[in-house]
């Protein structure tokens, strides 16, 4: 998504406020708040099945 639109990691934390290590979390496929994945998706103008996959623990 980011790609397509252009934008870099270092602009999406800039204007969403998202710290560097809540970045490394969304990179490392680790847990992060729902605020966080609601900023991103405000910012990119997406709806949230653009940028959650949820996978059933099995």
């Amino acid at each position: 998504m980011m790609i397509n639109k252009d934008i870099s990691a270092s602009t999406l934390r800039s204007e969403t406020g998202i710290a560097p290590s809540t970045y490394t979390k969304i990179n490392k496929d680790e847990w992060v708040a729902l605020d966080v994945i609601a900023k991103i998706c405000a910012f990119l103008d997406c709806r949230i099945e653009n940028v959650v996959e949820f996978v059933e623990e099995k």
